[in-house]
């Protein structure tokens, strides 16, 4: 009986560390499941090496009615323009999976981008599965990538996402011009500050 107890608690301890999520991608590291095709609120199906642009790539973790997300919306659509204006491609994902039947629907996701007037993709993150292989655990939470697809920021839009009012430094921003212009990132990493991904249960 002891030995069914010891390896019942083994599968569950295997079961849970197989769904957590892995460490946060570090600094330096290559954009990770860089092809895997995921469904656009165009229609069509794109990669985030798709998504890229001359200058790199900017993937953020987003959703539909986080209040974080909510409270963030004007500075996503100004920063994934500012990236647009200098070369860097933009792709939004939404790794809600437990929530895929209602408010982070595909139909609830174009119909949010469209009020928003995204220009720039925003996709289903089916089973969390890239959210899991960047230890993404906020929504929003960025992560710039540079020309080469490499990691050289992650973190909050800025340093305040409760307050646009009282914003000091706006961390991506500055993050994007230190790149383009080929200087090392003074800020690489900054708190995420938003709702959690909501994982589906096994």
């Amino acid at each position: 009986m002891k030995k069914t107890w010891l390896i019942a608690g083994a599968a569950l301890l295997l079961g849970a560390w197989a769904l957590k999520p892995a460490e946060v991608l570090p600094i330096g590291s290559a954009l990770p499941k860089a092809d895997r095709e995921m469904m656009d609120i165009s229609g069509k199906k794109i990669s985030m090496k798709g998504a890229a642009r001359k200058n790199g790539l900017l993937v953020m973790f987003s959703c539909n009615t986080c209040p974080y997300v909510v409270k963030n919306e004007e500075r996503t659509v100004a920063i994934s323009q500012y990236a647009q204006k200098y070369n860097v491609g933009v792709i939004l994902l939404n790794s809600n999976e437990a929530y895929r039947g209602g408010e982070d629907s595909y139909e609830a996701m174009k119909s949010y981008a469209a009020s928003l007037k995204y220009n720039w993709h925003y996709v289903i993150d089916e089973n969390h599965e890239v959210a899991d292989a960047f230890g993404a655990n906020r929504t929003p939470e960025c992560f710039l990538f540079n020309s080469d697809l490499k990691l050289v920021y992650h973190g909050a839009i800025d340093d305040n996402p409760s307050d646009a009012s009282s914003v000091k430094r706006q961390h991506l921003k500055e993050a994007i011009d230190e790149m383009n212009a080929g200087k090392d990132i003074s800020v690489k990493e900054s708190r995420s500050v938003g709702c959690t991904i909501k994982r589906k249960k096994a």
